[in-house]
């Protein structure tokens, strides 16, 4: 079973109270979450990855038990093994493209040297046709560029799963065929499970291998894969 997920959590801004309950359990790859801005999309995925800690229930991925309530288990977000794809990508504008990709490699409290050479850094750029921009800066890049780095880092560490936060959205029509088509074929190549929360139908149509929909905090459907 890649994903067993069953979480409730009450969410409260002034008099306005959101109800999260989420139930799913899937041994497809390719999961995604589809609903519409503010149904509670990337409040599941933070419960994923440890950035949100839910009122009950758990969170198991791979056999392996992130959080329970019960049990009184909640690892933290850098044990869960997780590479989290934000939607602005959360690059590091001081830091250059290698020292933003080595960054998931960091330990402690010292950001990666900016020539610092790392076989795995140096496979990833490659693989993401970067080498040649390694010593630039997030902001003299392209939105395509900025989301290669962004997932080179997340991949880096060679993560359990890939959760991807409305990873096309910030894109340009033309670049985001071009990216889902750059995504497709990487995670069949590497066969990591993933998560892709969206609010776009075509994203769901190219990457779910089983879709489910969630409106106000509630999973309304879950077609079979």
């Amino acid at each position: 079973m890649n994903f067993d997920i069953d979480i409730r959590k009450t969410l409260r801004s002034g008099k306005r109270k959101f109800q999260l309950e989420v139930q799913l359990r899937s041994d497809c790859q390719r999961l995604v979450i589809l609903g519409p801005s503010g149904s509670g999309k990337t409040q599941t995925l933070k419960a994923i990855a440890g950035l949100m800690t839910p009122c009950s229930g758990h969170v198991r991925l791979g056999g392996t038990t992130f959080f329970d309530a019960r049990a009184g288990i909640n690892l933290a977000p850098q044990s869960r093994q997780l590479a989290y794809l934000f939607q602005d990508y959360a690059l590091f504008p001081h830091l250059n493209v290698r020292q933003n990709v080595g960054f998931g490699l960091a330990r402690g409290w010292f950001n990666p040297k900016a020539r610092e050479q790392r076989a795995s850094v140096d496979h990833w750029l490659d693989l993401f046709q970067l080498a040649a921009v390694a010593q630039q800066f997030p902001d003299e890049l392209s939105g395509g560029q900025r989301q290669r780095v962004a997932l080179a880092r997340a991949l880096v560490a060679q993560p359990r799963a890939l959760l991807l936060d409305e990873p096309f959205a910030a894109l340009d029509p033309a670049l985001r065929i071009v990216m889902r088509q750059e995504l497709d074929a990487l995670q069949r190549r590497l066969q990591v499970p993933m998560v892709l929360i969206t609010h776009d139908p075509e994203d769901a149509r190219m990457f779910g291998d089983q879709v489910l929909q969630l409106n106000e905090g509630a999973l309304h459907a879950q077609p079979a894969p």
